[in-house]
């Protein structure tokens, strides 16, 4: 197995702790949860009585009901949402506005240089942030470690999720103990599959690395410069290209992934975790699970705009997201996962059980954490999956 960076190791710790749900923790997280709404709402409505407004850049499927009404009337705040649906759409319009109009925004954690270089950021006031402490640790290392600049931390975790492949219960036939990014480039299932352009082709480098025949430091090569990029990059497009009547749609969101399944005569894709396990809960032929090559690994996060009108506001709605209960209705409405400690012991138990049959055996130790992604990387990766898209 490819040696892992610090950060890589501090995900992997993360999931290989949340896999670990027990009773007696359930039962330890409920008892805190209730002590907490015994006092949570009165503080906040005490710090709070003069209520005010936030404007919210937002993840479409990452704040359920009921996180944002309760919020609403525990502090009399009003939310305003802007729901978006890939990083690509967020990055442009705050290139368009420059964050004008917004409060928070939501980056996804490997996105910090990218960001860094828009300076449209503010520093959060750590003083006012009052539930830091109860952030998982591997989660607010992972934000630290890549947002800390000019002495400030610019990326607080919100939830954290996986990309690996979802398929038809009823239409799928292909064998689970053998499930591969592979599986998505099988003749059984030509014309039946979905996926994102860059998810595709990344899919792809993964299998070739795992099975032998292109090792690429599980894709890691790629990260160092323009020329290992299209080194790498170069002999998938051309597989992905000749490959193209594989592909039954090219997801765009969260909703566009359900209807790929239930509407669309999809099988098999790549895609989050979160619409097909929501899709399960519900009772569908749905199901998701880990690839033998390794779950791809992500963590969303919340960052305050330079431009700001409510800033106090926006460090008070923190503050009411960084409590085990609201991390775990962020999970049990989302189905992707907390990053409060204790937040996984008050998800339901359909949810507990989803998380565990998705990462079978020792998936765990397979994930594949998004390195830190540069400026010229993505610019580079976009031409590719143009290409791609295109062909």
């Amino acid at each position: 197995m490819t040696k892992l960076s610090k950060d890589q190791k501090r995900t992997r710790e993360l999931l290989l702790t949340a896999r670990t749900f027990s009773r007696r923790t359930m039962l330890k997280g409920a008892a805190a949860a209730g002590a907490f709404a015994a006092v949570g709402p009165m503080y906040v409505r005490d710090a709070f009585s003069s209520s005010g407004e936030l404007n919210l850049l937002m993840w479409s499927d990452e704040f359920p009901d009921p996180v944002i009404p309760n919020f609403e009337k525990a502090t009399g705040i009003k939310v305003n949402q802007t729901p978006f649906s890939q990083n690509e759409e967020q990055i442009n319009k705050l290139q368009a506005t420059g964050g004008e109009g917004f409060d928070i925004c939501q980056p996804t954690c490997n996105r910090a240089p990218q960001y860094q270089e828009l300076q449209v950021l503010a520093p959060w006031d750590t003083n006012k942030l009052k539930n830091m402490s109860a952030l998982v640790p591997s989660m607010i290392g992972n934000s630290k470690s890549l947002w800390t600049w000019d002495d400030g931390l610019y990326h607080l975790p919100h939830c954290w999720g996986s990309e690996a492949l979802s398929f038809r219960t009823d239409l799928y036939k292909g064998d689970l103990t053998k499930l591969s990014y592979g599986s998505l480039w099988q003749e059984d299932v030509k014309g039946h599959t979905q996926g994102r352009g860059h998810s595709f082709l990344l899919g792809i480098g993964l299998w070739w690395d795992y099975s032998g025949q292109m090792p690429s430091n599980r894709m890691l090569d790629g990260y160092k410069d323009a020329d290992s990029f299209k080194k790498v990059w170069d002999p998938i497009l051309k597989f992905a290209i000749e490959h193209k009547p594989w592909v039954k749609q090219f997801w765009d969101s969260a909703d566009n992934t359900k209807s790929g399944l239930m509407e669309n005569d999809v099988w098999i894709g790549q895609t989050w975790d979160g619409p097909p396990l929501t899709l399960k809960k519900e009772g569908k032929p749905v199901s998701y699970q880990a690839p033998i090559e390794g779950a791809i690994v992500w963590l969303d996060g919340l960052s305050l705009m330079k431009s700001a009108n409510n800033v106090e506001q926006a460090h008070e709605f923190v503050n009411y997201l960084h409590t085990p209960e609201v991390s775990a209705q962020v999970s049990d409405g989302s189905n992707y996962n907390p990053v409060v400690t204790g937040g996984d012991a008050l998800t339901s138990e359909a949810f507990k059980k989803n998380f565990q049959e998705a990462f079978p055996g020792d998936a765990l130790d397979r994930v594949w954490p998004w390195p830190a992604e540069p400026a010229w990387y993505a610019e580079i990766r976009s031409q590719y999956v143009d290409q791609f898209t295109a062909a």
